[in-house]
Protein backbone atom coordinates (compact mmCIF):
# COMPACT_ATOMS: atom_id res chain seq x y z
CA UNK A 1 0.00 0.00 0.00
CA UNK A 2 2.02 2.92 -1.30
CA UNK A 3 0.40 6.33 -1.06
CA UNK A 4 1.12 8.42 -4.15
CA UNK A 5 -1.21 11.41 -3.70
CA UNK A 6 -2.63 13.10 -0.60
CA UNK A 7 -5.21 15.85 -0.20
CA UNK A 8 -5.31 17.85 3.04
CA UNK A 9 -8.22 19.94 4.25
CA UNK A 10 -6.54 22.53 6.46
CA UNK A 11 -8.10 23.85 9.65
CA UNK A 12 -7.07 25.52 12.90
CA UNK A 13 -6.62 22.36 14.99
CA UNK A 14 -7.86 19.17 13.26
CA UNK A 15 -6.82 18.43 9.66
CA UNK A 16 -8.53 15.89 7.40
CA UNK A 17 -6.18 13.78 5.25
CA UNK A 18 -7.21 11.73 2.20
CA UNK A 19 -4.69 9.55 0.33
CA UNK A 20 -4.83 7.36 -2.76
CA UNK A 21 -2.51 4.84 -4.41
CA UNK A 22 -1.20 4.81 -7.97
CA UNK A 23 -4.55 3.40 -9.20
CA UNK A 24 -6.56 6.18 -7.53
CA UNK A 25 -7.96 3.88 -4.85
CA UNK A 26 -8.49 5.48 -1.43
CA UNK A 27 -6.03 3.97 1.04
CA UNK A 28 -5.92 6.68 3.69
CA UNK A 29 -8.66 8.58 5.50
CA UNK A 30 -7.41 10.14 8.67
CA UNK A 31 -7.80 13.09 11.00
CA UNK A 32 -4.64 14.68 12.36
CA UNK A 33 -4.25 17.26 15.05
CA UNK A 34 -1.93 20.16 14.33
CA UNK A 35 0.67 18.80 16.77
CA UNK A 36 0.72 15.41 14.95
CA UNK A 37 1.11 16.72 11.38
CA UNK A 38 4.91 16.89 11.28
CA UNK A 39 5.34 13.50 12.99
CA UNK A 40 3.01 11.80 10.51
CA UNK A 41 4.46 13.21 7.29
CA UNK A 42 8.13 12.99 8.25
CA UNK A 43 7.75 9.19 8.39
CA UNK A 44 5.77 8.96 5.13
CA UNK A 45 7.41 8.13 1.81
CA UNK A 46 7.64 11.19 -0.47
CA UNK A 47 4.43 11.75 -2.41
CA UNK A 48 2.34 14.47 -4.06
CA UNK A 49 0.42 16.59 -1.54
CA UNK A 50 -2.32 19.06 -2.44
CA UNK A 51 -3.85 21.82 -0.33
CA UNK A 52 -6.14 24.77 -0.90
CA UNK A 53 -4.33 28.13 -0.81
CA UNK A 54 -5.54 29.64 2.45
CA UNK A 55 -4.23 31.21 5.67
CA UNK A 56 -1.69 28.62 6.82
CA UNK A 57 -1.18 26.75 3.53
CA UNK A 58 2.17 28.36 2.66
CA UNK A 59 3.58 27.47 6.08
CA UNK A 60 2.56 23.83 5.72
CA UNK A 61 3.74 23.71 2.10
CA UNK A 62 7.23 24.76 3.18
CA UNK A 63 7.17 22.39 6.16
CA UNK A 64 6.07 19.32 4.21
CA UNK A 65 8.43 20.19 1.37
CA UNK A 66 11.32 19.93 3.83
CA UNK A 67 10.32 16.28 4.36
CA UNK A 68 10.81 15.52 0.65
CA UNK A 69 7.18 15.74 -0.45
CA UNK A 70 6.03 17.56 -3.59
CA UNK A 71 3.50 20.11 -2.38
CA UNK A 72 1.03 21.97 -4.62
CA UNK A 73 -1.39 24.75 -3.64
CA UNK A 74 -4.62 25.44 -5.52
CA UNK A 75 -7.22 28.17 -5.49
CA UNK A 76 -10.39 27.00 -3.67
CA UNK A 77 -12.50 27.91 -6.72
CA UNK A 78 -10.64 25.28 -8.76
CA UNK A 79 -11.14 22.61 -6.09
CA UNK A 80 -14.87 23.19 -5.58
CA UNK A 81 -16.00 21.36 -8.78
CA UNK A 82 -14.43 18.13 -7.47
CA UNK A 83 -16.59 18.00 -4.32
CA UNK A 84 -18.95 15.07 -4.95
CA UNK A 85 -21.30 15.38 -1.97
CA UNK A 86 -22.34 17.80 0.74
CA UNK A 87 -19.58 19.97 2.09
CA UNK A 88 -17.68 18.45 5.01
CA UNK A 89 -14.01 17.96 5.84
CA UNK A 90 -13.73 14.42 4.47
CA UNK A 91 -15.33 15.38 1.15
CA UNK A 92 -13.14 18.48 0.92
CA UNK A 93 -9.94 16.48 1.48
CA UNK A 94 -11.01 13.95 -1.18
CA UNK A 95 -11.75 16.80 -3.62
CA UNK A 96 -8.32 18.34 -2.99
CA UNK A 97 -6.68 14.95 -3.55
CA UNK A 98 -8.42 14.55 -6.91
CA UNK A 99 -7.88 18.15 -8.03
CA UNK A 100 -4.12 18.13 -7.39
CA UNK A 101 -3.67 15.16 -9.75
CA UNK A 102 -5.37 16.87 -12.71
CA UNK A 103 -2.84 17.55 -15.50
CA UNK A 104 -4.26 20.98 -16.39
CA UNK A 105 -4.71 22.27 -12.84
CA UNK A 106 -3.41 25.78 -12.14
CA UNK A 107 -1.33 26.03 -9.00
CA UNK A 108 -0.54 28.89 -6.66
CA UNK A 109 3.17 29.71 -6.16
CA UNK A 110 4.41 28.78 -2.68
CA UNK A 111 5.70 31.84 -0.84
CA UNK A 112 8.80 31.86 1.33
CA UNK A 113 8.84 33.55 4.74
CA UNK A 114 10.33 36.75 3.30
CA UNK A 115 7.52 37.06 0.75
CA UNK A 116 4.89 36.45 3.39
CA UNK A 117 6.45 39.05 5.68
CA UNK A 118 6.43 41.83 3.09
CA UNK A 119 2.88 40.94 2.05
CA UNK A 120 1.85 41.22 5.71
CA UNK A 121 3.19 44.78 5.68
CA UNK A 122 1.21 45.44 2.49
CA UNK A 123 -1.99 44.15 4.12
CA UNK A 124 -1.41 46.27 7.22
CA UNK A 125 -0.76 49.35 5.04
CA UNK A 126 -3.91 48.67 3.06
CA UNK A 127 -5.89 48.50 6.31
CA UNK A 128 -4.49 51.83 7.50
CA UNK A 129 -5.21 53.44 4.10
CA UNK A 130 -8.85 52.29 4.26
CA UNK A 131 -9.15 53.54 7.84
CA UNK A 132 -7.62 56.88 6.83
CA UNK A 133 -10.07 57.25 3.96
CA UNK A 134 -13.01 56.41 6.23
CA UNK A 135 -11.80 58.90 8.84
CA UNK A 136 -11.41 61.66 6.25
CA UNK A 137 -14.89 61.01 4.85
CA UNK A 138 -16.37 61.11 8.35
CA UNK A 139 -14.77 64.50 9.02
CA UNK A 140 -15.98 65.87 5.69
CA UNK A 141 -19.49 64.60 6.44
CA UNK A 142 -19.59 66.21 9.89
CA UNK A 143 -18.38 69.56 8.56
CA UNK A 144 -20.87 69.53 5.66
CA UNK A 145 -23.72 69.37 8.20
CA UNK A 146 -22.55 72.79 9.45
CA UNK A 147 -22.18 74.31 6.00
CA UNK A 148 -18.43 73.78 5.60
CA UNK A 149 -17.56 71.83 2.46
CA UNK A 150 -14.08 70.40 1.91
CA UNK A 151 -13.09 68.87 -1.47
CA UNK A 152 -12.33 65.17 -1.56
CA UNK A 153 -8.80 64.02 -0.80
CA UNK A 154 -6.55 63.73 2.24
CA UNK A 155 -4.50 66.75 1.14
CA UNK A 156 -7.56 69.00 1.12
CA UNK A 157 -8.43 68.04 4.69
CA UNK A 158 -4.86 68.42 5.93
CA UNK A 159 -4.71 71.86 4.31
CA UNK A 160 -8.08 73.17 5.51
CA UNK A 161 -8.46 71.69 9.00
CA UNK A 162 -6.01 74.00 10.85
CA UNK A 163 -7.83 77.09 9.56
CA UNK A 164 -11.26 75.62 10.32
CA UNK A 165 -10.32 74.74 13.89
CA UNK A 166 -8.80 78.17 14.52
CA UNK A 167 -11.64 80.16 12.91
CA UNK A 168 -13.82 81.38 15.79
CA UNK A 169 -16.41 82.86 13.43
CA UNK A 170 -17.37 79.78 11.43
CA UNK A 171 -20.23 78.91 13.81
CA UNK A 172 -18.87 75.52 14.96
CA UNK A 173 -19.93 74.69 18.54
CA UNK A 174 -17.17 74.02 21.06
CA UNK A 175 -18.11 70.35 21.48
CA UNK A 176 -17.81 69.71 17.74
CA UNK A 177 -14.56 71.65 17.57
CA UNK A 178 -13.06 69.39 20.25
CA UNK A 179 -14.33 66.31 18.42
CA UNK A 180 -12.80 67.49 15.15
CA UNK A 181 -9.47 68.09 16.90
CA UNK A 182 -9.54 64.50 18.16
CA UNK A 183 -10.49 63.12 14.73
CA UNK A 184 -7.80 65.23 13.06
CA UNK A 185 -5.18 63.86 15.47
CA UNK A 186 -6.35 60.36 14.64
CA UNK A 187 -6.08 61.14 10.92
CA UNK A 188 -2.51 62.36 11.40
CA UNK A 189 -1.66 59.18 13.32
CA UNK A 190 -3.02 57.05 10.46
CA UNK A 191 -0.93 59.13 8.04
CA UNK A 192 2.18 58.37 10.10
CA UNK A 193 1.39 54.65 10.17
CA UNK A 194 0.98 54.55 6.38
CA UNK A 195 4.21 56.50 5.86
CA UNK A 196 6.20 54.21 8.19
CA UNK A 197 4.95 51.04 6.49
CA UNK A 198 5.65 52.49 3.05
CA UNK A 199 9.20 53.20 4.19
CA UNK A 200 9.63 49.54 5.20
CA UNK A 201 8.29 48.44 1.81
CA UNK A 202 10.67 50.76 -0.04
CA UNK A 203 13.65 49.50 1.98
CA UNK A 204 12.75 45.91 1.04
CA UNK A 205 12.30 47.01 -2.56
CA UNK A 206 15.81 48.51 -2.68
CA UNK A 207 17.29 45.18 -1.53
CA UNK A 208 15.32 43.05 -4.02
CA UNK A 209 16.76 42.96 -7.53
CA UNK A 210 13.60 41.62 -9.19
CA UNK A 211 11.44 44.31 -7.61
CA UNK A 212 13.83 47.02 -8.83
CA UNK A 213 13.65 45.67 -12.40
CA UNK A 214 9.85 45.95 -12.37
CA UNK A 215 10.03 49.56 -11.16
CA UNK A 216 11.50 50.54 -14.55
CA UNK A 217 8.11 49.87 -16.19
CA UNK A 218 6.04 53.08 -16.50
CA UNK A 219 3.16 52.98 -14.02
CA UNK A 220 4.88 50.65 -11.56
CA UNK A 221 6.51 52.01 -8.41
CA UNK A 222 8.06 50.39 -5.33
CA UNK A 223 4.67 49.56 -3.77
CA UNK A 224 3.35 47.74 -6.84
CA UNK A 225 6.68 46.11 -7.74
CA UNK A 226 7.26 44.73 -4.24
CA UNK A 227 3.69 43.42 -3.96
CA UNK A 228 3.93 41.59 -7.30
CA UNK A 229 7.34 40.02 -6.60
CA UNK A 230 6.23 38.96 -3.12
CA UNK A 231 3.08 37.37 -4.56
CA UNK A 232 4.20 35.63 -7.77
CA UNK A 233 7.94 35.21 -7.13
CA UNK A 234 9.69 34.46 -10.43
CA UNK A 235 6.32 33.85 -12.18
CA UNK A 236 7.39 30.44 -13.51
CA UNK A 237 4.01 28.99 -12.47
CA UNK A 238 2.54 30.84 -15.46
CA UNK A 239 3.15 29.59 -19.01
CA UNK A 240 2.99 33.02 -20.60
CA UNK A 241 2.18 36.65 -19.97
CA UNK A 242 -1.47 36.22 -20.81
CA UNK A 243 -1.87 33.65 -18.05
CA UNK A 244 -0.42 36.10 -15.53
CA UNK A 245 -2.67 38.87 -16.84
CA UNK A 246 -5.67 36.53 -16.55
CA UNK A 247 -4.60 35.66 -13.00
CA UNK A 248 -4.71 39.39 -12.21
CA UNK A 249 -8.23 39.52 -13.66
CA UNK A 250 -7.25 41.92 -16.46
CA UNK A 251 -8.52 39.93 -19.46
CA UNK A 252 -12.09 40.02 -20.85
CA UNK A 253 -14.70 37.69 -19.43
CA UNK A 254 -15.80 35.29 -22.17
CA UNK A 255 -19.19 33.67 -22.69
CA UNK A 256 -19.30 31.44 -25.74
CA UNK A 257 -21.94 29.05 -26.98
CA UNK A 258 -22.72 27.42 -30.32
CA UNK A 259 -19.56 28.78 -31.89
CA UNK A 260 -20.49 32.37 -31.00
CA UNK A 261 -18.01 34.26 -28.83
CA UNK A 262 -19.10 37.10 -26.58
CA UNK A 263 -16.44 39.18 -24.80
CA UNK A 264 -17.55 41.18 -21.76
CA UNK A 265 -15.70 43.39 -19.29
CA UNK A 266 -12.61 42.22 -17.42
CA UNK A 267 -13.05 39.07 -15.35
CA UNK A 268 -11.85 40.67 -12.06
CA UNK A 269 -10.62 37.26 -10.90
CA UNK A 270 -7.49 36.76 -8.87
CA UNK A 271 -5.79 39.23 -6.56
CA UNK A 272 -7.90 42.40 -6.23
CA UNK A 273 -5.09 44.31 -4.51
CA UNK A 274 -2.56 43.72 -7.30
CA UNK A 275 -5.12 44.47 -10.00
CA UNK A 276 -5.99 47.76 -8.29
CA UNK A 277 -2.34 48.76 -8.02
CA UNK A 278 -1.72 48.01 -11.70
CA UNK A 279 -4.76 49.97 -12.88
CA UNK A 280 -4.00 52.96 -10.61
CA UNK A 281 -0.46 53.00 -11.99
CA UNK A 282 -1.80 52.88 -15.54
CA UNK A 283 -4.09 55.85 -14.81
CA UNK A 284 -1.08 57.85 -13.64
CA UNK A 285 0.74 57.09 -16.90
CA UNK A 286 -2.31 58.18 -18.91
CA UNK A 287 -2.56 61.50 -17.02
CA UNK A 288 1.10 62.13 -17.79
CA UNK A 289 0.73 61.07 -21.43
CA UNK A 290 -2.13 63.52 -22.02
CA UNK A 291 0.34 66.40 -21.70
CA UNK A 292 3.01 64.76 -23.81
CA UNK A 293 3.06 65.12 -27.58
CA UNK A 294 3.72 61.60 -28.90
CA UNK A 295 0.87 61.00 -31.39
CA UNK A 296 2.52 57.88 -32.86
CA UNK A 297 2.91 56.05 -29.56
CA UNK A 298 0.83 52.96 -28.80
CA UNK A 299 -0.82 54.64 -25.82
CA UNK A 300 -1.81 57.82 -27.69
CA UNK A 301 -3.35 55.78 -30.50
CA UNK A 302 -5.28 53.75 -27.94
CA UNK A 303 -6.50 56.88 -26.12
CA UNK A 304 -7.71 58.30 -29.43
CA UNK A 305 -9.96 55.25 -29.94
CA UNK A 306 -11.05 54.40 -26.39
CA UNK A 307 -12.02 56.17 -23.18
CA UNK A 308 -9.58 56.54 -20.30
CA UNK A 309 -10.95 53.63 -18.27
CA UNK A 310 -10.57 51.18 -21.15
CA UNK A 311 -7.11 52.56 -21.92
CA UNK A 312 -6.06 52.17 -18.27
CA UNK A 313 -7.10 48.50 -18.20
CA UNK A 314 -5.41 47.85 -21.55
CA UNK A 315 -2.17 49.42 -20.30
CA UNK A 316 -2.37 47.44 -17.04
CA UNK A 317 -2.87 44.27 -19.12
CA UNK A 318 0.17 45.13 -21.23
CA UNK A 319 2.25 45.83 -18.12
CA UNK A 320 1.26 42.47 -16.64
CA UNK A 321 2.64 40.69 -19.70
CA UNK A 322 5.85 42.73 -19.52
CA UNK A 323 6.14 41.81 -15.82
CA UNK A 324 5.94 38.10 -16.70
CA UNK A 325 8.69 38.47 -19.32
CA UNK A 326 11.02 40.35 -16.96
CA UNK A 327 10.56 37.89 -14.08
CA UNK A 328 10.71 34.64 -16.07
CA UNK A 329 13.57 35.67 -18.36
CA UNK A 330 15.45 37.58 -15.64
CA UNK A 331 15.90 40.58 -17.93
CA UNK A 332 15.67 44.36 -17.62
CA UNK A 333 12.98 46.58 -19.10
CA UNK A 334 13.80 48.26 -22.41
CA UNK A 335 11.28 51.00 -23.37
CA UNK A 336 12.02 50.74 -27.09
CA UNK A 337 12.02 46.95 -27.24
CA UNK A 338 10.34 45.51 -30.34
CA UNK A 339 9.11 41.92 -30.37
CA UNK A 340 10.01 39.54 -33.18
CA UNK A 341 6.39 39.50 -34.37
CA UNK A 342 6.22 43.30 -34.53
CA UNK A 343 9.54 43.46 -36.37
CA UNK A 344 8.27 40.95 -38.94
CA UNK A 345 5.14 43.04 -39.57
CA UNK A 346 7.28 46.13 -40.07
Amino acid sequence: MKITTIGIDLAEEVFQVHGVDVHGKAVLRKQLRRSDMAKFFVNLEPCLIGMEACGSSHHWARKLGEFGHTVKLMSPQFVKPYVKTNKHDMADAEAVCEAVSRPNMRFVPIKNVEQQAILSIHRARQGFVKARTAQANQMRGLLSEFGIVIPQGIRSINKRMPDILEDAENGLPGTLRKLLERLNDHLKELDCQVAELELQIKLWHKENEASQRLEAIPGIGPITASAIVATVGNATEFKNGRQLSAWFGLVPKQRSSGGKQILLGISKRGDTYLRTLLIHGARAVIRFAENKAEPESWLHKLMARRNKNVAAVALANKNARIIWALLVRDTKFHPNHTSAASAAKA
